[in-house]
């Protein structure tokens, strides 16, 4: 913990980056750490155009042959649609890679559409035709959130392969439900409220307090921005009431991620491949825990499609992405072409995993503003299903 603390006081008060030359490094000890202060201009569906501060800090706590990069990425923003969000996430490496510690720390006071439970809901608000007297389509919320995610995973020998526990909170508080126009009738019911009615969870406020056993595979050069090599993650949450939860529950997260290098001397040319499944397993969650499109760490599954558009009680997400420079001897500017798909299940509605699947595709244009630690902007326009797309403005690769 005085690690993490002594790492946070650093990235809080530093302004400047600044590197050490020498040939002995302490362990943990702080080195070549660099800031981009980043004023930020960012877009998505979900959010509108987001406004504020986007900093960005790498640093090694190690020798550099044989520890990562660690990496930090924070948003303090506005947004056109009258949203404040707050958030740090992190992955640090700490000496020779011997120890991961992993942070999604966020505080938004937000807005979001949502548009009910399972892969075949349409745009348009209207009355279920499976639930009567239930909404189906595009529903607003307004809501507050509060997330704590901290993960400390050991490396196991000298592998690639580390194991770990977490601590997860998330507390959605001043839930509130209304749509932009007078149809359907009023006495229809949102989804997210008789999702809750039905299942025991409060309306306007609910917690999913637990704790989680984790099984990683890091072997990324950089994990911002990869070149080669694969990720996984397996990560079984435990929520039960006595930490906190309203109600107990478990799920199942699956992340795997692989980089195809095109060409030796050019590794950016590449084919990213991600795959995603998320499933509850035992128990209830409430309507804004359940699998989400757009809800990974980085928000960056669902390119095509605003966050929160399909929604249910298991989840698959595919993605391949072809990455590319766009200059013969520089790596400034580059580019991609992406492709994603995604299906939901849910009980509720009766709809089955893979029974109805969505995808979406698109091009982006990247710039590299830091050669080094790859730190890049990234501009995507997505094309989804039934009319869907968006215009995504970030820091970093998507995955």
């Amino acid at each position: 913990m005085k690690k993490l603390l002594t790492i946070l006081l650093v990235l809080i008060f530093s302004q400047v980056g600044y590197s050490q030359e020498q040939e002995t490094y302490k362990p943990n000890q702080i080195r070549d750490f660099k800031l981009v202060p980043l004023p930020a201009i960012g877009s998505n569906p979900a959010n509108g155009w987001l406004f504020g501060l986007a900093p960005s800090a790498t640093w090694r706590m190690g020798n550099p042959e044989t520890t990562h990069l660690s990496n930090l990425v924070g948003n303090f923003l506005y947004t056109t649609k009258k949203q404040w969000i707050f958030s740090s996430r992190s992955n640090v490496f700490l000496s020779e890679d011997k120890w991961i510690l992993v942070g999604d720390w966020r505080y938004f006071i937000t807005s979001q559409p949502t548009y009910g439970l399972g892969a075949s809901t349409p745009n348009e608000p209207s009355e279920n035709p499976n639930q009567q007297g239930v909404l189906w389509g595009e529903q607003q919320m307004n809501y507050s959130w509060v997330r704590f995610y901290e993960t400390v995973l050991k490396r196991i020998g000298f592998s690639k392969f580390y194991l770990g526990m977490g601590y997860h909170l998330d507390v959605f508080s001043k839930v509130e439900n209304f749509l932009d126009t007078e149809l359907p009738p009023s006495e229809l019911n949102f989804a997210h409220n008789f999702y809750n009615t039905q299942l025991g969870f409060d309306q306007d406020k609910y917690t999913l307090s637990g704790i989680t056993l984790n099984g990683v595979m890091e072997n990324r050069d950089v994990a911002v921005s990869p070149y080669e090599n694969n990720f996984a993650l397996v990560s079984f949450k435990v929520n039960p009431s006595f930490l906190g939860s309203d109600k107990s529950s478990s799920t199942l997260l699956l992340d795997y991620r692989h980089y195809f290098n095109l060409s030796e001397k050019r590794k950016r040319h590449l084919i990213g491949l991600w795959g995603l499944g998320n499933f509850l397993v035992s128990g209830d969650l409430p309507y804004m825990n359940l699998p989400s499109i757009g809800y990974d760490m980085f928000g960056r599954s669902g390119r095509g499609y605003a966050q929160g558009r399909f929604r249910g009680e298991s989840m698959l997400y595919s993605e391949a992405e072809y990455r590319f420079p766009l200059q013969k001897n520089k790596e400034t500017f580059g580019g991609t072409v992406f492709f994603n798909a995604s299906s939901f299940g849910s009980k509720m509605t009766n709809e089955k995993l893979l029974e109805k699947i969505n995808a979406a595709y698109g091009i982006g244009f990247r710039v590299m503003i830091n050669k080094e630690n790859r730190t890049t902007i990234s501009a995507d326009y997505g094309f989804g299903s039934k009319g869907n797309s968006g215009f995504y403005l970030n820091v970093n690769e998507s995955f």
